[in-house]
């Protein structure tokens, strides 16, 4: 009998509005994660902190640590922390580096992971993913999709803006990283997973060309649906391609190339993005991605950041070496410095800087 249906790994609990955390403690309890409020919570010496002072009266039974970072030390020296106690569940509550520590931490115990964000950098909130700094450099490891995930829009609004910023750049750069998937399954038949496909897009989609801003409620749950369901079309493609293309590569040239004078992972991903779509040839969607861009504030050349241009020649040059085996239009164009160069001159014409 042929297979008619699959299921699709994703959180029970998907919680976005203004006061979601309120009632967490109801929330685990309604769901059946955490009857027994026996919950172990990662927390950042910052939001974390203040966070813990409102929430502690509703999680008396909660055991509170505290993370110093998102290093795959601290998730390890968290994991054998947390390993001590009996828990229903791992909270991990603050930004991309707390969740990530503790989407590290609560696979290698075995519990299941909460992920309570509370700012929208990125789109690993979601995502089967950890990204964790090691002696080597940045390294990603697999880990269970967390079981619920909780986003308080009034929490959200209290964060810095460059931090919705930047994810706004993360989750525009769907779009292009989509078309590099596509690319590469035209030219070396690599499989595509149509639905992670559409999630992906859909999502950058949503977020480009919704008329809102930052402080706009209605923007920041369009922007947090869009990651949440980014961080998902990867658990269905078993890997990164939906959200990772071309984009992706320059961003993380930039971080190797230059690690103390990196952008946000978003900002760096948007403009990535945006010249990758040049590359593509897509003026059309290039000209909407750099007017998107510059009405939230994120940058659309390297200089808006601190980057030369030649720096950023360099840091396509070198973009493809980051991920081998990942075929994007630099592997499909394979162009040399000179090309580079002349390449990044047009789109600098083209978007006016």
């Amino acid at each position: 009998m042929p297979v008619l249906t699959r299921l699709i790994p994703s959180p029970v609990v998907v919680d976005i509005n203004a006061g979601a955390l309120d009632d967490l403690a109801g929330l685990l309890a309604d769901q059946r994660i955490s009857a027994s409020g026996k919950l172990a919570i990662a927390i950042s010496g910052g939001s974390g902190a203040r966070l813990r002072e409102r929430l502690s009266p509703q999680l008396p039974g909660a055991e509170w640590y505290e993370v110093g970072g998102g290093t795959l030390d601290e998730a390890i020296k968290l994991a054998d922390a947390m390993k001590k106690g009996h828990y229903d569940a791992v909270v991990g509550l603050g930004g991309g580096k707390i969740i990530d520590c503790a989407k590290f931490a609560a696979a290698r115990i075995g519990l299941p992971l909460v992920a309570v964000a509370t700012n929208l950098s990125h789109d690993g909130l979601c995502s089967p993913v950890a990204t964790l700094d090691n002696d080597a450099g940045r390294g990603s490891y697999g880990v269970p999709n967390p079981i619920a995930v909780v986003i308080d829009l009034d929490i959200i609004r209290e964060a810095p803006v460059r931090f919705v910023r930047s994810g706004i750049g993360d989750a525009i750069s769907n779009i292009s990283a989509v078309a590099d998937w596509e690319l590469s399954h035209r030219e070396t038949g690599e499989a595509i997973d149509g639905l992670a496909a559409a999630m992906a897009r859909q999502a950058g989609e949503a977020v480009l060309r919704h008329p809102g801003g930052v402080g706009d409620d209605a923007f920041l749950q369009v922007l947090a649906e869009g990651l949440v369901l980014t961080g998902i079309s990867m658990s269905v493609a078993g890997d990164s391609r939906p959200a990772s293309g071309a984009c992706h590569e320059i961003n993380h040239a930039l971080d190797i190339l230059y690690p103390k004078r990196a952008a946000s992972h978003g900002e760096q991903c948007g403009l990535a993005a945006a010249f990758a779509t040049h590359l593509r040839g897509d003026k059309e969607t290039r000209d909407l991605m750099v007017e998107v861009l510059r009405r939230h504030g994120l940058p659309a050349t390297p200089g808006e950041i601190g980057f030369t241009d030649e720096e950023f020649v360099a840091a396509v040059e070198y973009a493809p070496k980051t991920r081998p085996g990942r075929y994007t239009i630099l592997e499909h164009l394979d162009l040399s410095t000179d090309q580079i160069r002349d390449a990044y001159a047009d789109y600098a014409q083209a978007i006016g800087s």
